[in-house]
């Protein structure tokens, strides 16, 4: 693991100490080991309090995210490994996954076009063509 912080974007690095781990028991298979080891993971990152965000961002992140939030802060959960450090990796990576896209721009408006004047022609030759072969086929049976 990288310990120079949490990747979001280009420009945007969230230190270490801004995210908090919590370890909890798995669910699910695992024999014995399940019941005593901690290797459940759950990530929380305070996105409305954090430092290294920029307004901007901030804003847009709490907007994209506010079903996820929970007093400001977003949590993922990872327990499909059974080894704790491989469900820590995972975790760091759904969070960076998760905040990436919640502060991506948005995209750009669209500028609506046109067809071209050959491409419609295109169009209604093509139609033409269909509606004869298709009148072709019902003038015969009279």
């Amino acid at each position: 693991m990288d310990s120079d912080g949490l990747r979001i974007g280009r420009s945007i690095v969230v230190p270490d100490a801004e995210l908090s781990e919590r370890f909890s028991r798995s669910s699910g298979p695992g024999g014995q080991g399940v019941n005593t080891s901690d290797s459940r993971v759950e990530l929380s990152f305070d996105v409305a309090r954090s430092p290294s965000l920029p307004e901007t961002t901030r804003a847009r992140m709490l907007g994209r995210l506010e079903g996820r939030l929970v007093g400001g802060v977003v949590t993922v959960a990872a327990s499909e490994y059974r080894a704790q450090l491989a469900n820590r990796r995972a975790a760091r990576e759904r969070m960076a996954e998760l905040l990436t896209r919640a502060a991506a721009p948005p995209p750009r408006k669209r500028r609506p076009t046109r067809p071209s004047r050959a491409a419609n022609q295109r169009r209604l030759d093509e139609k033409k063509r269909r509606a004869e072969t298709k009148q072709r086929r019902r003038a015969g049976w009279d």
